[in-house]
């Protein structure tokens, strides 16, 4: 037995130790004389050339045109990694939060990462579980009321009023026989479905990159602030590393906070819809969950949806709803919020407003959900850098 045990502690044949990139350590300042004895052992440096030298001023800016267009070109087709990228960044600083107070526990940094990956995917995983047989039965629910819905509205007095002046009822069923008999009309309908099948695909492959990257990132979030600390002057390095942590640590419990202040509404939202008996309150509330993401816009955006629904309850329904929701979201502004978000970012609404419009209008969802973060280190970096140098002039 103990001959086995000694066997099994013996390293593999061939085994070796897997290289690792490591960081240089940081050079010491020479001691006096040690410049001249460099200089007796290798030559002085010559003259550098002047900066104004036809040559120097036509190579520099040969290459700097040349540097753009290549970076140009890089970023134009390689957008898609780059949004993956920015997104499972994202996540990482999100979840950084929770594994620090992980490591204050006394936990490895390891361990930490496995119980918050392990926690946030059997979240989601648990989340959307219980979730999708119900979207399933409410979508299919609503399919398969849309020709009741139809018919309705064709039956009733406003169309028949319409279609008396208009003639709407045979205009639509020209438009309708015209694209059936459209060749082309039929191919683009395959087309959709296919290129439907390819977004789908492409989605789920993208959260698995993201998934993934998120991991990595996680994981090596110290050594790469170390890395980017490194890139700044020894002189200037504090200052940095002091910024970069305040806005690492804003941008993480930002995330954090956003996620509370999500689940909270979308809870009071189905509370409300269940008591009032709108229907399909499940996917309305998984809706309205994803819309709180967004800051400012996503409620409100989010109410129009719900009320849009409760409307076929009757006007009285949706104002009812109106009125909770509306209230709820005064509430959340003036007492939730403050309260969630009061480590995160502090963003004057105007510059909120612009940034999220901004980032929406340039990224999508994922530009208005990094806009507000952005927008506070834009700010904290203008406040502590340059209105602080302008001060000193």
């Amino acid at each position: 037995m103990a001959s086995v045990a000694r066997k099994l502690r013996q390293p593999i044949p061939g085994a070796r130790t897997r290289v690792r990139f490591e960081m240089p350590p940081e050079e010491e300042k020479p001691e006096p004389g040690q410049d001249a004895d460099l200089a007796e052992r290798f030559g002085s440096p010559g003259p550098k050339i002047s900066a104004q030298h036809p040559l120097y001023v036509g190579f520099l800016g040969t290459a700097g045109v040349g540097a753009a267009l290549l970076l140009y070109y890089i970023g134009i087709n390689t957008a898609q990694l780059l949004l993956w990228i920015v997104a499972a960044l994202f996540i990482a600083l999100g979840l950084d939060p929770v594994v620090r107070w992980l490591e204050g526990r006394k936990l490895p940094r390891a361990a930490g990462i496995l119980i918050a990956v392990s926690a946030l995917v059997l979240g989601v995983a648990g989340f959307f579980a219980t979730l999708i047989p119900t979207i399933v039965e409410q979508v299919s629910e609503i399919v398969r009321q849309a020709p009741d819905w139809i018919r309705g509205f064709l039956d009733s007095d406003f169309f028949r009023s319409l279609d008396s002046q208009f003639g709407v009822r045979e205009r639509i069923t020209a438009e309708l026989d015209k694209f059936v008999k459209n060749p082309e009309a039929m191919g683009g309908i395959f087309g959709g479905v296919v290129g439907f099948g390819s977004t789908v695909a492409n989605g789920i492959f993208g959260t698995l990159i993201v998934l993934v990257l998120s991991l990595y990132f996680l994981a090596a979030l110290p050594s790469m602030k170390t890395w980017a600390y490194r890139l700044a002057p020894r002189s200037r390095r504090p200052r940095v590393e002091a910024l970069s942590e305040e806005i690492t640590r804003s941008v993480g419990n930002y995330v954090i906070g956003q996620a509370c202040v999500a689940l909270l509404n979308a809870l009071f939202a189905f509370i409300v819809m269940s008591i009032l008996g709108v229907p399909f309150s499940v996917l309305l509330a998984f809706v309205v969950a994803l819309l709180a993401f967004i800051p400012l816009v996503g409620g409100m955006i989010a109410a129009i949806v719900v009320i849009l629904v409760a409307l076929t309850l009757g006007w009285q329904t949706a104002i009812i709803y109106a009125i909770c929701y509306f209230a709820y979201l005064q509430f959340e502004a003036y007492f939730i919020s403050p309260r969630i978000m009061q480590r995160a970012v502090a963003v004057p609404g105007a510059v909120a407003v612009i940034s999220v419009i901004a980032g929406g209008s340039l990224l999508g969802v994922l530009g208005a959900l990094i806009a507000i973060p952005t927008a506070a280190a834009i700010m904290l970096l203008i406040k502590e850098v340059f209105i602080a140098r302008q001060d000193r002039h």
